[in-house]
């Protein structure tokens, strides 16, 4: 243990593990994995926000593992940090997706911040400190469309309007990182090519805002059936001010090969597997209690073939997901010790593969969970369904049907997915 109790800017923090090594990250995984799952249903079935849990998290030091080495943390591979994700998935989907845009935005910082603002806010993540997502938004055309802005004012800093929804983590968030439109003065978006209307798709940078930043607000009122315990809510922004030193470009990080989005998805399909994982080791439990049916002759439920086979069929297509998760986040960690435009297109294919695996594995395995384990299941005070609930909801997090078109047309013709962060 490293005592982290004094962070950047002064913020007192718990004392706070700094994690070494890959297999450290995944033993302090299981081990956090094996105290959420313990009242993971009663949190769902109360909406009871984890505020504790969260402070276990941070002092786990879970939330450091991909600083790079350079700057104090494990630097843990992709593989590494999938794993975390699908473990801490199987015990609590809610509590597993609050970290996902805290690494996400991590990786922002190595590839775009600069050396000055990766120092501030890896010490912050390696301290415990949680940054969450500002990013969706209602308004728009499209889920892409940003209506926030941030305008440039005399003297080098910036204002911030805007309002965001779906914002994991925020409530509990040390750090709001705000995606917003980049303007001009007089409030007109700048583009890649310039000003203008015609001038290209409009620059967006990430703001790094401290929660309770003047002119900041979060308002609890996510509503979803499922991933309940997000601690998401609208996150309200009014002529924030914002320091030069807080804006990171976002933008560029598509001009080139990267793997931004392929990290980002490969942890939302960590997620859908821990959650289909999650779920079949509930209907084991519950097989082991259930009734065999009367026409079969089994002397117990576990025992009954054609239970038997719907349980083995679950089990290949659960270990189907996971081996091409494994394979997934794989890929990325051989493409990013050589980025090239093949490479980061063969790993976002891989991507784009586990996450389609994993989200059909998810939402069947929770929803045949109830025909394995028969009528019981279905009492609510067993709160089983929050696992067909997750899964429901999480998935629609981003379309697969956009994945299986991108893979079809690699398949075919060759054709390279785009570059962006839901590939």
């Amino acid at each position: 243990m490293i005592d982290c109790a004094v962070a950047e800017g002064g913020w007192p923090v718990s004392t706070t593990r700094v994690i070494r090594t890959d297999e450290e990250a995944v033993e302090v995984a299981r081990k956090l994995a094996t105290s959420f799952a313990e009242h993971a249903a009663d949190r769902d079935r109360e909406r009871r926000l984890p505020e504790a849990e969260l402070a276990e998290l941070s002092a786990s030091g879970l939330l450091g593992i991909t600083v790079p080495a350079a700057f104090g943390g494990a630097d843990v591979s992709v593989t590494t940090l999938t794993e975390v994700f699908r473990t801490l998935a199987a015990a609590d989907a809610s509590l597993a997706q609050i970290p996902h845009s805290h690494v996400v935005f991590l990786q922002a910082l190595r590839l775009q911040g600069t050396e000055q603002q990766q120092r501030r806010y890896f010490d912050a993540a390696l301290a415990g400190q949680r940054f969450a997502n500002a990013q969706s938004e209602r308004g728009g055309r499209t889920a892409a469309d940003d209506a926030t802005t941030l305008r440039p004012r005399s003297g080098g800093d910036y204002v911030l309007h805007g309002e965001k929804f779906y914002s994991t983590g925020a409530l509990f968030a040390d750090w709001l990182v705000v995606r917003a439109v980049l303007t001009d003065p007089t409030g007109a978006p700048v583009t890649a090519a310039g000003h203008g209307p015609t001038a290209g798709p409009a620059v967006k940078v990430l703001a790094y805002l401290r929660r309770d930043t003047p002119g900041v607000s979060v308002r609890d009122d996510w509503d979803g059936m499922g991933q309940r315990t997000t601690a998401s809510g609208t996150v309200l922004l009014k002529e924030v001010l914002v320091d030069e030193a807080q804006v990171v470009p976002y933008s560029p990080i598509f001009t080139r090969p990267t793997t931004y989005g392929a990290r980002a998805q490969v942890l939302h399909a960590a997620l859908d597997a821990g959650i289909a994982r999650g779920a079949l080791d509930a209907a084991v439990v519950q097989v082991a209690r259930a009734r065999p049916w009367f026409e079969s002759g089994a002397d117990r439920a576990g025992a009954e073939p054609l239970l038997v086979q719907q349980a083995g069929e679950l089990e290949i297509l659960v270990r189907g997901a996971e081996a091409l998760l494994r394979e997934a986040a794989a890929a990325i960690d051989a493409t990013e010790a050589a980025l090239t435009d093949d490479s980061t297109a063969r790993a976002s294919i891989a991507t784009a593969i586990a996450k389609v695996a994993s989200a059909r594995g998810s939402v069947e395995v929770a929803s045949a969970l109830f025909e394995l384990g028969g009528t019981r299941t279905a009492a609510d005070s067993l709160n089983l369904s929050r696992y067909w609930r997750d899964a429901r909801t999480h998935t629609l997090h981003d379309p697969v049907r956009w994945k299986i078109q991108h893979v079809g047309r690699w398949l075919l013709d060759g054709t390279p997915p785009p570059r962006h962060g839901q590939l």
